[in-house]
């Protein structure tokens, strides 16, 4: 089957976050009122072939672990959804 999968990647409440900082005083100082905070992350989409979701779901996993966040300053979350099945030749 083919998947989409969209993966959100944000750094950790707990880290420093000075690209969401310029971007919060950006939207201040444009008059945009009100934005206590923002959060500025990495959003990636991918489109790979698996046996089945679950199979899916762990190799997308092992991808963010690996590569897509870092685990010390990085959380992520991946969301998947099928998008066809894949039809042999």
């Amino acid at each position: 089957m083919t998947f989409r999968a969209e993966v959100f990647v944000t750094p950790k409440a707990v880290v420093n976050d000075p690209q969401g900082l310029t971007i919060r005083q950006g939207l201040r100082s444009l008059g945009f009122e009100g934005v206590q905070e923002v959060r500025a992350g990495k959003y990636l989409v991918l489109t790979l072939e698996s046996p089945d979701r679950d199979t899916a779901l762990a190799r997308l996993d092992d991808m963010a672990r690996t590569l897509l966040a870092n685990a010390v300053i990085e959380d992520y979350r991946i969301e998947i959804t099928a998008v066809r099945e894949t039809v042999a030749p």
